[in-house]
């Protein structure tokens, strides 16, 4: 996974162009974090994915554009633009790229 440099504050951003895709990878930009959780934007190439894996909080994925499918505890929901999902803490969970994509995913710490 290719990261790359955080936004800056008091500044208007196009989540779809925030981002760009590349090549059989996953792209992730972190919008803002402190101790509270964190915000990333991340771009997925078609076919490429995030094993299952679990997190200390809860997530939520927003997709900006394109289509994935998140596993949560092994059952699969489709999201396409604009579909939230939550992603409970502790609870096993995977994302895969349908179609090329983008979501922003904010993690809250409890």
């Amino acid at each position: 996974m290719m990261n790359t440099n955080t936004f800056n504050k008091s500044a208007i951003y196009a989540l779809k162009e925030a981002v760009d895709y590349a090549t059989g990878a996953v792209v992730s930009k972190i919008v803002a974090k402190n101790n509270a959780g964190n915000i990333t934007l991340f771009s997925f190439d078609e076919g490429q994915n995030l094993s299952e894996h679990t997190a200390p909080f809860d997530a939520i994925v927003q997709v900006v554009e394109g289509k994935a499918k998140i596993s949560i505890n092994q059952k699969g929901y489709i999201l396409s633009e604009g579909d939230i999902i939550i992603m409970p803490a502790n609870i096993p969970h995977a994302v895969e790229a349908l179609a090329r994509f983008k979501m922003l995913l904010t993690m809250l710490k409890a």
